[in-house]
């Protein structure tokens, strides 16, 4: 039964991963590295933490995460892999619901990355004693 239900979450995710492949390709035709970690497809645009303009540490589509340098994947890699189980709960309606999120987060004045909900769950998470601190 286990294996079945990570076959209905990989196939549930399965059209916002292959967005994330897009990008990808990109990323190792510019000299980028790609690697399997927990399931998901790492991808850093470059081999080392060299200067850039990528816009993000990392981001996560489906069960693509793409990053910076192999570095910031392995300092991002409980946040982002916990949006890699986002997208196995919500699929494709996951690409509609966090950006409605960060819109009412600003349209209520506030922060639309910190204030996300998906970002505050990746948050309590991935630190749980960080938010029994606060």
């Amino acid at each position: 039964m286990t294996r079945l239900l990570q076959i209905v979450r990989y196939a549930w995710a399965a059209p916002c991963t292959v967005v994330g492949l897009l990008p990808s390709v990109l990323a190792l035709v510019i000299g980028g590295a790609a690697r399997i970690r927990s399931g998901a497809i790492e991808v850093a645009f470059f081999r080392t933490g060299r200067e850039s303009r990528v816009p993000f540490g990392a981001i996560t589509l489906g069960h693509v995460i793409l990053g910076h340098s192999p570095q910031i994947l392995d300092a991002l890699r409980s946040h982002e892999q916990e949006h890699v189980r986002q997208y196995e709960r919500w699929g494709l309606l996951f690409f509609l619901a966090y950006p409605a999120s960060s819109l009412y987060q600003l349209l209520r004045g506030r922060d639309p990355y910190w204030f996300n909900h998906f970002e505050v769950q990746c948050r309590e998470r991935c630190a749980p004693s960080a938010r029994s601190r606060a």
